[in-house]
């Protein structure tokens, strides 16, 4: 299936450009992903998503198919397969940026091909889960960049480095009480510290809560429900005044 999703980012174009080709920066506001490693121009994550009480997880790549900086376009390609073997899912994604005022128009199409629990929506649900699924992603990357501004351009989760410790305050040597001659006394040696250990290696980033697709589609599965049950509440109606018309006409003969 394929399909078309504009959103607009409220950066500049060369600011735009770096922002969305840097996959480690956007990650975290992609809904149900989560990046666990960088390998060159390859990256590896994975995609949690919720159908009912089903949670499907994805793992698998992504990678650069083209970086056309002078035509602010680029070409994503990611593939993904369930860790339980069950189905699959491989997408190309092409991002056009074009200049919006003080801002930049993205125009992305997208290449989705499913299998598993996930096929179960159809094109037109799945247009719509694309939709509401970038909006949350524009909005977290709106509202990281409003948290950048605000410390002057340093994410918002960084600590300001330590302040030094103050150098030690030397006492004046005291004068000698007579003039004769002293020997000297060895030099006293600084304690030495023993080296720091190495620290442990960084924590694991938190797991990300799976995308629930259900939640996502409620709203356009409810739109393309509401016309089929108001024609069958319709057709309900006739069938009813019908066997009522038959049971009067029978009721007659009768008579």
């Amino acid at each position: 299936m394929e399909f078309t999703n504009e959103f607009r980012v409220s950066l500049p174009m060369e600011a735009a450009w770096d922002l969305l080709t840097d996959v480690e920066r956007i990650a975290p506001c992609m809904p149900g992903a989560q990046l666990t490693e960088v390998d060159g121009d390859r990256f590896h994550g994975t995609v949690k998503v919720r159908v009912g009480a089903v949670t499907v997880q994805y793992r698998g790549t992504a990678s650069f198919d083209q970086l056309d900086e002078a035509n602010r376009t680029v070409r994503l390609a990611a593939s993904g397969r369930d860790t339980h073997g069950q189905g699959n899912a491989d997408a190309h994604i092409t991002a056009a940026l074009a200049p919006d005022g003080d801002g930049t128009r993205v125009t992305v199409r997208t290449r989705l091909s499913v299998t598993g629990k996930v096929a179960q929506f159809g094109k037109g649900v799945m247009t719509d889960i694309s939709r509401k699924l970038l909006d949350q992603f524009v909005a977290c990357l709106e509202e990281r960049l409003a948290a950048e501004r605000e410390t002057g351009g340093e994410p918002a989760a960084a600590s300001a480095a330590p302040a030094p410790a103050p150098a030690p305050v030397l006492a004046p040597a005291p004068e000698p009480a007579a003039a004769q001659p002293k020997a000297a006394e060895p030099l006293a040696t600084a304690p030495v510290t023993p080296a720091a250990e190495p620290s442990a290696a960084p924590a694991t980033p938190p797991e990300s809560e799976p995308l629930d697709l259900l939640a996502v589609a409620r709203g356009p599965v409810v739109k393309r429900l509401v016309p089929a049950v108001l024609a069958g509440l319709v057709l309900l109606g006739v069938v009813r005044r019908l066997r009522r018309a038959c049971r009067c006409r029978s009721g007659r003969h009768r008579a």
